[in-house]
């Protein structure tokens, strides 16, 4: 990727930032160490790649209103649950993520429990703030139920509940790619799919745009697959080795660190192509899609 690419992306990421750290709670009353807890959890770093598919694919569609800035913070605060619960004990039993300690090795494994919660309840509430911003825009609720679908037992959730199910067993290519279209895929569909429904985008337009999101996601879990047997605990900012400690079965074990990166390539190319098919363009969109298949960490 060029200079020029890696600038804006550093630019339009601290805009996300902006945005998210515009809508975390405030850390006061008796409850304030779980509010501790969770700001801590969103403000441990990360890509904020959700927010910045969400806006990016809103702006592409001609968006251009402040309503997609709840559904942005949203975004993240479920994303950032998932890895909150994701690293517990009972789960997958990191102590850190991004270079820092994870929140229950900070804070507690009880207190981890309940800043996830927090965090999934207060994505909610912080997502209906929409409403306060457009009150006729029928569009909101439509994106409220995309967010709530892609996020519990027909997305995010379920893919997870499966992934644990089978830890330790043998999983044939067909489970392992609904794993983790559910686990990964589903909150870059809804993230662009958002995006494209508060811009107006049709109906058809949506449909294609998720499924650029869903090739995206599973591309970017399968370069993850690839990055915990082949990057460095430096590098990756978490455990590398995990997968294989956890006995999971991953693309790597099943076709080897060549035959996952033909599959990443194959479906980042088809991904990247479905994008570019629409009438709407958005150049910056498409190399951020490129640059997250090709990521080192």
């Amino acid at each position: 990727m060029n200079k020029d690419f890696k600038e804006q992306l550093s630019v339009r990421t601290g805009q996300v930032e902006a945005v998210i750290v515009k809508y975390l709670p405030n850390p006061e009353g008796y409850q304030k160490t779980v509010v501790e807890a969770m700001n801590y959890s969103i403000l441990a770093g990360g890509k904020r790649l959700r927010p910045l598919l969400m806006f990016e694919t809103y702006r592409m569609f001609g968006g251009r209103s402040k309503v997609i800035e709840p559904f942005m913070a949203a975004m993240e605060m479920v994303h950032t649950y998932s890895l909150v619960h994701d690293d517990l004990p009972a789960m997958d039993n990191d102590e850190y993520r991004r270079g820092k300690k994870t929140t229950h090795a900070q804070y507690g494994e009880a207190m981890g429990i309940l800043a996830g919660d927090g965090l999934l309840n207060y994505a909610f509430e912080t997502a209906a703030k929409a409403f306060d911003i457009e009150p006729g825009n029928f569009h909101i609720g439509k994106a409220l139920s995309v967010l709530a679908r892609k996020s519990g037992i027909h997305g995010m959730l379920g893919g997870q509940c499966v992934d644990v199910e089978m830890e330790g067993k043998p999983v044939a290519e067909d489970m392992l790619r609904f794993i983790y279209q559910l686990k990964t895929g589903a909150l870059l569909e809804a993230s662009m799919r958002i995006g494209a429904i508060l811009a107006g985008a049709t109906q058809s337009e949506q449909r294609q745009v998720e499924q650029a999101a869903a090739e995206l996601g599973l591309a970017f879990q399968i370069q993850d697959d690839i990055l915990d047997v082949t990057s460095t605990i430096e590098e990756l900012g978490k455990p590398i080795g995990s997968d294989e400690k956890n006995e999971k079965t991953t693309w790597v074990t099943l076709y080897g660190i060549e035959g996952a990166r033909q599959e990443v390539e194959r479906l980042s190319h088809h991904s990247v192509e479905l994008m570019d098919t629409l009438v709407v363009k958005n150049e910056f969109l498409t190399n951020l899609m490129l640059y997250l298949i090709n990521r080192k960490k």
